[in-house]
């Protein structure tokens, strides 16, 4: 392909990008006016897809992976100019791991006992209709992941997605479909309304025909799925530090610290937040933090404009979040170059910019007397949620100290945060992590129920 070729694709693709999010269709497959429709749609879909064997669910994964990673740079640069937030890069990066890693019908298993009194075995069953809740911050990432976890469980799935992310959730939703229809399966299996609100979300979750909800986002949608009276899988708010001790290597920490925070602008509710060094360390650290990794180092003064900017009586300005370090600087009247990523500053573990969970790329750094001090600051900033923390050390008694204090669904030791997510680490990827309710990293098993079937005295042939 020629030069010329090639940069008018890109130019097409960035044209069809901006004309889908100006006019995501109205009339696509799964997207209903009322969201009682759209529950009684996916319930006659899923009475189809639980008759389907497992080989015919994983087509139609198959098929939604292999429309995921065509469309990654399309819902990329969709969820950034809808929202504002993230960047279009690591946001296919995020869609292409999705695609990739998310678990489908091989998470579904059986267990048997088989013995003098006959067999028995535990079945994965699915719940049926799932209502799911999903934020603007990884919109189409996780529709897409939670939809395939379900399918391959044998569900369907009503969504009542963030408003502010309604276009790039209702192309996602389509995709699903048309997935699905082209791989033999139902229209339905994931479904939504043109105009998601609080009213609509209150039906649903209250809805005789929906059993489960999933809700990933804040505390407060959190709290409502909590008290629905279904049972709820929570993925909320997490503040997860980084610590770093004076067995670690300083050079790579301050390298993967900063990745970490920086990947989609910090959106990913797994990504450091702020980090808590031994005083042994601290220069050292915010030293390769600030010549090698594109950090810039605020004045107390810059500091404070910060506070004032990102902050507001009634929490985050959302206009910050998500934001690059460049963009944020500017908002305070600092022009920095291109290749600055991060913000840093040394300050107390109570410093407004450290204690709350800011999700933009502002990295404080605290400093702590020794080991002990580090893992009490840390479990203190981390605010109980259990959600993600993160280590650097050669200290294996150190790691496992701080593993057994934190209690986090999920810890990194000596990486960048996404390699919890499968992006430079072994394991599977999910957008939906439910620290909360203590399901952790969710995957296609979460969403099925357990079903015992007995038959006494036969099939035992031993």
């Amino acid at each position: 392909m020629s030069v010329n070729e090639q940069l008018v694709q890109d130019v097409v693709k960035e044209v069809m990008a901006k004309l889908q999010l100006q006019s995501a269709p109205v009339k696509a497959k799964g997207v209903f006016e009322d969201m009682n429709d759209a529950i009684a749609a996916a319930k006659k879909a899923q009475q189809y897809i639980h008759r389907m064997s497992m080989d015919q669910r994983e087509q139609i994964i198959s098929n939604i992976r292999k429309k995921t990673r065509e469309n990654a740079e399309i819902l990329a640069r969709m969820g950034v100019e809808e929202t504002g937030m993230g960047n279009v890069p690591h946001k296919i990066l995020k869609h292409q791991l999705v695609a990739e890693k998310t678990p489908g019908t091989e998470d579904i298993t059986t267990t048997a006992w088989s013995g003098d009194r006959g067999l028995t075995l535990i079945e994965m069953g699915p719940f049926g209709v799932i209502g799911a809740i999903t934020p603007c911050t990884n919109p189409s990432e996780t529709i897409i992941c939670n939809t395939i976890g379900m399918l391959a469980g044998g569900n369907t799935v009503v969504f009542n997605p963030h408003p502010a992310a309604i276009k790039t959730s209702l192309y996602a939703i389509n995709m699903l479909n048309e997935a699905s229809l082209e791989a033999g399966g139902p229209e339905n299996i994931a479904c939504t309304v043109t105009k998601p609100t609080l009213e609509t979300s209150n039906i649903m979750m209250s809805h005789k025909d929906i059993q489960l909800i999933a809700a990933t986002g804040g505390p407060g949608v959190v709290t409502a799925v909590l008290s629905s009276g279904r049972r709820g899988i929570g993925a909320g708010a997490g503040n997860p530090p980084a610590l770093v001790d004076e067995t670690a290597d300083i050079r790579k920490a301050a390298e993967d610290i900063v990745n970490g925070c920086t990947f989609d602008n910090n959106l990913p509710c797994i990504a450091e937040k702020e980090i808590v060094a031994v005083d042994s360390v601290v220069s050292e650290l915010m030293h390769y933090m600030v010549t090698e990794q594109g950090c810039y180092l605020a004045s107390d003064e810059e500091v404070q404009k910060l506070v004032n900017t990102v902050l507001t009586p009634k929490g985050l300005n959302r206009k910050c979040v998500g934001r690059s370090a460049k963009a944020l600087l500017a908002m305070i009247g600092v022009d920095v170059p291109d290749n600055i990523r991060c913000i840093t500053f040394e300050g107390e573990k109570e410093h407004p910019l450290i204690a709350e969970e800011l999700m933009m790329p502002i990295l404080g750094v605290v400093r702590a007397k020794d080991f002990e001090d580090a893992v009490e600051k840390a479990v203190w900033l981390e605010h109980g949620n259990r959600h993600s923390a993160h280590i650097h050390s050669k200290n294996i008694d150190h790691i496992t100290a701080y593993a057994k204090a934190i209690d986090t669904a999920i810890l990194v030791k000596n990486a960048p945060s996404y390699a919890a997510l499968g992006f430079g680490g072994e394991g599977f990827c999910t957008f939906t992590i439910a620290s909360r309710t203590g399901e952790g990293l969710t995957s296609a098993s979460t969403f099925t129920k357990r079903r015992r079937c007995v038959m006494s005295d036969s099939l035992c042939i031993r």
